[in-house]
């Protein structure tokens, strides 16, 4: 469950995903009836052969509904077959690993848009930020552990620029949430159709690209060949994991070719095994000259 689920988590400090000290898992989510708060909870022995459900609020019956996809039980692993030995042996080790499907888009379109071309750290406390302005507590029990929902579609098309500004979420990024919000209905339809038309609606939104669609179908849709193209580490990661050498996006879709339609399998089992090339030069700092930086 939680190797799972993992990929949900927006960081050690997101306000939408708690981990108790025995395991238990607590999302807030928006889900199309409402905001719920769900806890997982994993069976005697801890080996994901049995999860506890419960949920609190008016999508609770919607998201107990969901829980299975979420687990990953839509996602079928047929067909994937290792030609690389390290990935044989990643695979092995993580036999049980499967691919989540939320089925909510915007859910996971937000912070995926909060996430680009900037630093983990700025991207994860944007998204912190923007969850507890405009935000809204999990409901029942969530409350008490400090959960909260993301904002909804209405709420993000009424934020101030400023505002933006305040949480150092830059206007390129900021308009591609507001445009995304404006169709945010047409997006949570695209849940169960193919993945390329999938990426194409998704990119038809100014501001959406191949990272930030990809981003979006391997958790809100459970497509596991949506590769993260254009990220950072990605290519280089995989690329060592694989041959030994980092490579670039060009050569990243060679080395997955063989891979289709399993393509995300890789570079998630890749990233589960914390599997990176040689960290020589400094890492990026975070920016300090965008308006509003420092403030609130």
């Amino acid at each position: 469950m939680h190797q799972n689920l993992a990929v949900l988590r927006r960081g050690p400090g997101d306000p939408t995903f708690r981990t108790d000290p025995d395991g238990t898992i607590w999302r807030g989510s928006r889900t199309p009836e409402g905001p719920v708060t769900l806890r997982l909870r994993q069976g005697p022995g801890g080996n994901g052969s049995t999860v506890h459900a419960a949920a609190w609020g008016p999508g609770a019956a919607w998201v107990l509904d969901s829980v299975p996809t979420l687990l990953g039980a839509a996602d079928d692993p047929t067909g994937f077959a290792p030609v690389h030995r390290p990935l044989a042996d990643l695979h092995r080790q993580r036999q049980h690993w499967r691919v989540v499907r939320t089925g909510l888009v915007m859910e996971a379109l937000v912070p995926a848009i909060i996430e680009q071309k900037v630093t983990g750290q700025e991207a994860l406390a944007g998204f912190r930020a923007l969850v507890h302005r405009f935000g809204e507590r999990a409901p029942g029990p969530g409350a008490d552990r400090r959960l909260w929902v993301q904002p909804g579609p209405e709420r993000l098309r009424t934020i101030p620029s400023w505002e933006w500004l305040r949480m150092h979420i830059d206007p390129a990024r900021s308009r591609a949430v507001v445009r995304a919000a404006r169709v945010a209905t047409s997006l949570e339809r695209t849940v169960g159709l193919p993945g390329t038309e999938v990426d194409r609606r998704l990119r038809s939104v100014p501001g959406v690209g191949v990272w930030t669609s990809a981003e979006v179908r391997f958790r809100a849709h459970g497509d596991a060949d949506a590769v993260s193209f254009g990220d950072y580490h990605v290519a280089k990661n995989v690329g060592w994991a694989l041959t030994g050498e980092a490579v670039d996006d060009d050569g990243l879709a060679e080395l997955l070719e063989p891979y289709r339609p399993h393509r995300y399998r890789v570079q998630r089992l890749v990233e589960l095994a914390g599997v990176h090339r040689p960290r020589r030069g400094p890492r990026m700092a975070p920016r300090t000259h965008l308006p509003g930086y420092g403030a609130g």
